[in-house]
């Protein structure tokens, strides 16, 4: 699944080409997606694009009457084509712009979504999201804050969406290695000088994924069909058996709910 450095990274290579242009039409080959594509971007004719935003996994394309909200889902991923390109099996929805060229949305397993809304704050997705993991807002303070009392593991309670938005699995494993925390304890083990570390670790991760294009995963692919390249630092996620990079001890995997965690025992305490 695309998390937040790879949509982040699909919002940079769309900007350039969407802002100041206007959308002339939407073609949508299949409305059947996670959620039916809204009604709205069906009948789009004329809309100048404002702006090209992010809230958590969310792309947000501003119009002068509102906003078209899309998640890439599990598989979904967006590109930048001639207005001639010949559409294949997946490519659900393109939106035509008035420079010549289409955005195009692919989306193999339809788990994806293109939704409207008046207003972002009416919007249903996007209500009780936490802070976005590189605002001001997320601080040792705001973590420490939160973690008082919260008795469940580390990792899933990174991973909760109401806490922070964008932390998914791959950088929150990423994360607590490069802090020394074992995911396995409790958050509210955390100490002052651990959330305030922690808090500088996921930023200094995020950032540097986001700054190499996102990291290549086999569904995802950035808006000019270049795959990203942080999948070559990864520390602990998918090396499971491998030596550890910084004590040379095997890496292990551990399971969170349904997702696998990965870690090393020596480094992370």
């Amino acid at each position: 699944m695309p998390e937040l450095p790879e949509v982040e990274t699909s919002r940079r290579g769309i900007e350039p080409h969407l802002v100041g242009e206007t959308i002339l039409h939407a073609i949508v080959r299949n409305g059947r997606l996670r959620w039916p594509v809204s009604d709205e971007i069906h009948a789009l004719s004329d809309k100048p694009v404002l702006s090209v935003q992010r809230r958590a996994k969310y792309l947000l394309l501003e119009l002068p009457d509102g906003w078209i909200i899309i998640h890439l889902g599990m598989s979904g991923s967006l590109r930048i084509l001639p207005e001639d390109y010949p559409a294949e099996k997946h490519d659900h929805v393109d939106l035509v712009m008035s420079n010549g060229k289409v955005l195009r949305y692919t989306d193999p397993r339809r788990f994806g979504a293109w939704l409207w809304a008046k207003e972002l704050e009416g919007s249903n997705v996007l209500a009780h999201l936490g802070p976005e993991p590189l605002s001001d807002e997320f601080s040792a303070e705001y973590l420490r804050e939160k973690s008082a009392k919260k008795k469940m593991a580390i990792k899933p309670w990174l991973m909760d969406n109401k806490l922070v938005v964008g932390v998914g699995n791959i950088y929150a494993s990423e994360s607590l290695f490069a802090a020394g925390i074992h995911p396995d304890r409790a958050a509210q083990s955390l100490s002052k000088n651990e959330c305030e570390l922690l808090v500088k670790t996921i930023k200094a991760v995020l950032l540097r994924s986001i700054e190499q294009g996102g990291t290549t995963l086999k569904d995802f692919l950035q808006s000019d069909g270049k795959p990203g390249y942080f999948a070559q630092e990864l520390q602990v996620y998918g090396r499971t058996g491998e030596p550890c990079r910084v004590c040379g001890a095997p890496i292990v995997i551990s399971k969170h709910g349904q997702r696998s965690t990965f870690y090393c025992r020596h480094c992370q305490k």
